[in-house]
């Protein structure tokens, strides 16, 4: 397997991994999201945010991960955007970390409170509510705003150096912009995060997402000169006058 190919497939376990962690972490969260009482329930079992925000360790060292990955073969369509990518992408795996440490914080504070008075109690699920309010902002701006516009920039990079089907590369720059759009109507009040519309806005990214995944780990890129020794990529053919 020469050293592009595995560049690919690298690239493309990391992507499908950032999948899997995302889904899995707001999954295993359960309650301590919905919950304002949490915090001051001694009786629930704190197992399920210890594993939710430890997913959340692995899917920002995967998103990080993907980046660094795919700089020296994008670098060459664009050293200005690839670069931007993975500052962005860098961007987005620190506001993941901080989504998981606030509830963190949650399990630290109700371990604390097993004898608390009425009012500690009050004052504690005001602070736990202040928690997981940082935690849905984080969402917000790391896995919506942050992450359309890492896609569009990748996209872009795909759809100029044509290393994946174009197709794939427009449900990119589709997929995208919808979810930054979405994001930005989420934070104006426009609507829900997880209302019907938040939700069908981001269908198209996490398309993008598993079919660019995907298309690393089964073909690889396309358009490339192997070589062992350096990372040497082969510009498109001008389109035919």
């Amino acid at each position: 397997m020469t050293s592009i190919r595995k560049t690919a497939l690298v690239a493309g376990i990391l992507y499908l991994i950032t999948e899997v962690t995302a889904i899995a972490a707001m999954l295993s969260y359960g309650s301590v999201l919905t919950d304002p009482a949490f915090i001051i329930d001694g009786t629930v079992d704190n197992t399920r945010v210890l594993v939710g925000a430890f997913l959340e360790v692995l899917l920002a060292i995967a998103v990080v991960g993907s980046s660094v990955t795919l700089y020296p073969v994008i670098k060459s369509y664009g050293p200005g955007l690839a670069l931007g990518y993975v500052a962005g992408r860098l961007i987005e795996a620190a506001i993941i970390l901080l989504g998981a440490i606030s509830l963190l914080t949650v399990v630290t504070l109700q371990s604390q409170l097993s004898s608390a008075t009425d009012a500690e109690a009050v004052a504690a699920v005001t602070v736990g509510q202040s928690m997981v309010a940082v935690h849905d902002w984080t969402f917000l701006f790391g896995p919506k705003l942050a992450l359309g516009v890492n896609t569009v920039l990748l996209a872009f990079l795909m759809f100029r150096s044509q290393l994946v089907p174009r197709v794939i590369a427009i449900l990119g720059l589709v997929g995208g912009s919808l979810v930054f759009l979405s994001g930005t109507a989420v934070l104006f009040g426009a609507y829900p995060d997880l209302s019907t519309i938040g939700v069908a806005a981001a269908m198209p990214v996490l398309a993008w997402e598993l079919s660019f995944a995907f298309w690393m780990i089964i073909r690889g890129f396309r358009n490339v000169i192997p070589n062992e020794a350096a990372t040497t990529v082969r510009p498109p053919a001008p389109a035919a006058a």
